[in-house]
């Protein structure tokens, strides 16, 4: 072990997910294909809703930001770990570090927000179907969006702040895959109290306390409405439309309850397992979850596909014509 006994470091060295050298090579093809299936999949989502303009409305404005958010996160924390892999250095910088955690941690917070938002359209769109158009209009909807990522970015500079103020660590070791912020705090020296106070108030009242409160109210009134509806087939229409919402809802919530809420007896590598699944599986599930239950997207995702045929032919045709010309 790397000791450093009450002083100031320079960098950290990141343990990575596994030591044993034999699944090194397994772990990083893994890791790669997941991260490459991560950004084909919410790329592919990301530019169905930019193109197709039947998807040009508020829910699917939402699912933009949040593919947005899946390909960031993935980035933040894949980009270093697939690099650690092939340079075989597993140094990164204090400043970095410190970027790495806050980028994450707010990209996970905007990310709870985004939920937050399109659980607030279900609810219009079930709840208040002939105010939705007025209600979520697209000022609206740029509005509530842009508030999502402020409140994300700023509610994590408080974090940032008391974490730079750390005066000493004893160890410089990190046993994860990236900078998160509890393995930083465990390795530190300092008192960390107002940090870690900070981090269960700021967690639990706004980060995640707050959205899924919300999110929670706005599906107690959406089950409320849909319970109202007196035939089976039209409770079941209405469920399918946010059976998708719903299901990314409940993956992202429960990692990140099984990852931050257990008992501080737990050891770091369970935590780093939850977070794994956190950072590596999630991103790469929700493009799947709202491709294969969503109607509209593989409807797009087909008129997509025959357009790029039709150009294929169109563009063959021309060429063909061309080459007959100069002869």
């Amino acid at each position: 072990m790397d000791k450093i006994n009450k002083t100031l470091i320079n960098y950290f060295i990141i343990k990575g997910i596994t030591d044993v050298p034999g699944l090194q090579a397994f772990i990083f093809l893994l890791v790669l294909l997941i991260y490459l299936l991560t950004l084909a999949g919410n790329m592919t989502i990301f530019l169905l809703i930019c193109l197709d303009r039947q998807l040009h409305n508020p829910m699917y404005f939402f699912l933009g930001n949040l593919a947005i958010l899946d390909i960031s996160c993935s980035t933040i924390t894949l980009h270093k770990l697939l690099a650690m892999f092939v340079t075989r250095n597993n140094k990164i910088y204090f400043p970095f570090c410190i970027a790495q955690m806050y980028f994450f941690s707010s990209f996970t917070s905007i990310e709870l927000l985004i939920l937050t938002a399109m659980s607030y359209d279900r609810y219009v769109a079930i709840c208040s179907p002939l105010y939705y158009s007025s209600v979520m209009n697209p000022q609206a909807c740029i509005s509530l969006a842009l508030a999502c990522w402020l409140i994300g970015f700023i509610e994590l500079v408080p974090y940032t702040v008391l974490l730079l103020k750390l005066s000493c660590y004893r160890s410089n070791i990190i046993n994860h895959f990236f900078c998160d912020i509890m393995p930083i705090i465990k390795l530190s020296c300092s008192d960390t109290s107002a940090l870690e106070l900070l981090i269960f108030t700021e967690g639990v009242f706004l980060m995640s306390g707050t959205p899924f409160l919300l999110t929670l109210i706005s599906y107690m009134f959406i089950i409320t409405s849909i319970m109202g509806i007196q035939s089976s087939l039209g409770r079941r229409k209405t469920f399918y439309t946010c059976s998708s919402h719903l299901t990314v809802v409940v993956l992202l919530y429960g990692t990140l309850f099984f990852q931050y809420l257990r008992p501080t007896t737990d050891t770091l590598d369970s935590n780093k397992m939850f977070s794994l699944f956190n950072t590596i599986a999630v991103p790469v599930l929700n493009p799947i979850i709202y491709s294969l239950k969503n109607k509209a997207v593989k409807s797009a995702l087909k008129r997509r596909i025959q357009i790029a045929k039709y150009r294929k032919i169109l563009w063959l045709g021309k060429k063909m014509v061309t080459s007959d010309a100069c002869k």
